[in-house]
């Protein structure tokens, strides 16, 4: 089943807060990390994880205008299926998760999309499979994953991952993903995601993360301003 492309980059802005194991944990011996070196460490450190919240920068590139646009705000994830980003610059946009429901709110314009992915969610977890807590052996389920090096990145060696989707129709939306993992907290510090076919790509880079704070269910709930027009597109 293909993911309409509204619900798709919803998805998809969900999606880069994916994977952000906590602990922090010593190098491989000489200091030169292997794929599975570093999929050990991810795995061994997402074991704790119950919630985080994060400052996040949203950096999208249009390949047909050669435009850069850039979105900042902060973001808040629990384990249990939840997230919620609040975009505050340049203009206020929040994108709310709750378990099957995704809900993205624009105030300018006091209108809220909904969606149930729960018809999609084979689908949606391609895109979400990278979620907090769950183990590289669901990753390599869904995609080829490679090494491509090491990189400095914010004054910290980062190995960077490329995910290739194993489904075809996933390729269709999202040809591949990098992923740039701090390797002193073994936590990505930066996502890359890259549109099939259009050249399109959009960054995604965290920072100021606080792990595992209490974040009550008022947090993600779809409560929005008395006259906001909601709307329900169809799949």
């Amino acid at each position: 089943m293909r993911l309409s492309r509204s619900l798709c980059l919803a998805l998809m802005s969900l999606s880069f807060a994916a994977f952000m194991p906590w602990a922090s944990y010593p190098n491989q011996a000489g200091g030169k990390n292997n794929l599975e070196f570093v999929l050990s460490m991810m795995d061994r450190s997402a074991q704790d994880f119950k919630s985080l919240t994060a400052a996040i920068e949203h950096i999208k590139f249009t390949a047909v205008v050669k435009d850069t646009s850039t979105e900042s705000g902060e973001i808040y994830v629990r384990k249990d299926s939840k997230m919620r980003i609040d975009f505050q610059s340049p203009d206020p946009r929040t994108i709310l998760r709750n378990g099957d429901n995704l809900y993205i709110y624009t105030p300018k314009i006091n209108s809220v999309v909904e969606y149930n992915i729960g018809k999609n969610r084979a689908m949606a977890d391609q895109y979400l499979a990278l979620g907090f807590g769950t183990r590289t052996d669901a990753l390599r389920k869904n995609y080829a994953i490679t090494m491509n090096g090491e990189e400095d990145l914010d004054g910290h060696k980062a190995a960077v991952l490329e995910l290739v989707p194993n489904s075809d129709d996933v390729r269709k939306q999202i040809s591949k993903i990098e992923m740039w993992v701090d390797e002193s907290s073994w936590l990505p510090v930066q996502q890359k995601f890259f549109e099939a076919g259009s050249g399109d790509y959009f960054i995604s880079h965290y920072t100021k993360v606080m792990k595992n704070l209490k974040l009550g269910d008022g947090k993600f709930k779809p409560d929005w301003p008395k006259g906001t027009k909601i709307e329900k597109p169809r799949e």
